[in-house]
């Protein structure tokens, strides 16, 4: 597999709740927990379960920075 993202970030899929047609998908990275929602339909295809090893891919125009 090849992406022109360049933010892998590797994890172990440590949650899935299908809802109605989105899943949201928790991977632990490092002791971080990132969030994904994708459709229910790419999990299946995916075949995804808690204890696997995955990667977000983090692909974004902008990056914005705040402080109170």
């Amino acid at each position: 597999m090849k992406l022109s993202a360049r933010n892998l970030l590797k994890g172990k899929v440590v949650d899935i709740k299908k809802g109605a047609t989105t899943a949201h998908v928790r991977l632990d990275i490092g002791g971080t927990i990132v969030t994904s929602s994708i459709t229910n339909e790419a999990v299946d295809e995916l075949k995804l379960v808690v204890g696997q090893d995955a990667y977000a891919v983090v692909k974004a125009s902008d990056v914005m920075i705040a402080v109170d």
